[in-house]
């Protein structure tokens, strides 16, 4: 049975006392092997943790803002991207996927409307730009770094709130996203009772580790007794 009542005391929880690698060993534990986002998908400044659920984001490149018979959305600068970010909701976390590596998907006036709408942060399958508005902001922002090219002539939003993938991991609008120093795991909202449970239960015992690698034991001594490593 679940130790938190809310989504609001799961996530606290999480910052004060949990990391991605647990969080992943624990996945790798039940069966859920591919759930960690390309290792490129890093946080714009080293400190900044990410958690929420995710609100999909798809998008697509294009190569010339035109009107379409088949789809009005080519006509828009930024198709739904606007109407995406208005959406989300207070500890949701903005992620998006779908377009080639040419231009960012991310910045500041976006942050800041994120931010005021209570969102937990922003996860990109590639760039961001903006970096120091950004960062004075404070926003939880992960992408493959900075870089400054628009997407307004080069991508769209086409739809959000509709699965999507991240490389090799499937997302889903509900699933959580968590991302620290270490990568962004996506934990399946199914799946989410089970996996923090135990990875609170993995990280305490860890601690208990540590103290006792520290008061002499062995590596191999300290596994045999507590299966933790």
């Amino acid at each position: 049975m679940a130790s938190w009542t809310s989504d609001e005391t799961l996530f606290e929880t999480a910052r004060r006392e949990l990391f991605t690698a647990v969080v992943g060993d624990i996945m790798d534990q039940i069966g859920l092997q591919q759930q960690f986002l390309p290792p490129q998908i890093r946080p714009l400044r080293d400190d900044m943790v990410v958690i929420g659920r995710a609100m999909t984001v798809l998008e697509a490149d294009v190569f010339a803002n035109e009107a379409s018979h088949a789809n009005p959305l080519l006509a828009k600068p930024f198709g739904l991207m606007l109407e995406a970010l208005d959406d989300l909701k207070p500890n949701e976390v903005y992620i998006c996927s779908g377009a080639s590596p040419r231009y960012a998907l991310w910045g500041e006036l976006m942050s800041l409307r994120a931010q005021k709408l209570g969102a937990a942060g922003a996860v990109v399958d590639g760039y961001s730009r903006d970096t120091r508005g950004i960062l004075e902001l404070d926003f939880p922002t992960f992408s493959y770094g900075p870089y400054a090219q628009d997407q307004a002539p080069r991508g769209k939003v086409m739809d959000f709130r509709v699965p999507i993938r991240v490389s090799d991991v499937s997302v889903r609008s509900g699933d959580i996203v968590f991302g620290d120093i270490d990568g962004v795991c996506v934990v399946p909202q199914e799946a989410v009772e089970e996996v923090f449970t135990l990875a609170l239960e993995k990280a305490r015992g860890e601690k208990i580790v540590r103290q006792a690698i520290e008061n002499g034991m062995s590596a191999a001594d300290a596994f045999a007794r507590y299966q933790i490593m």
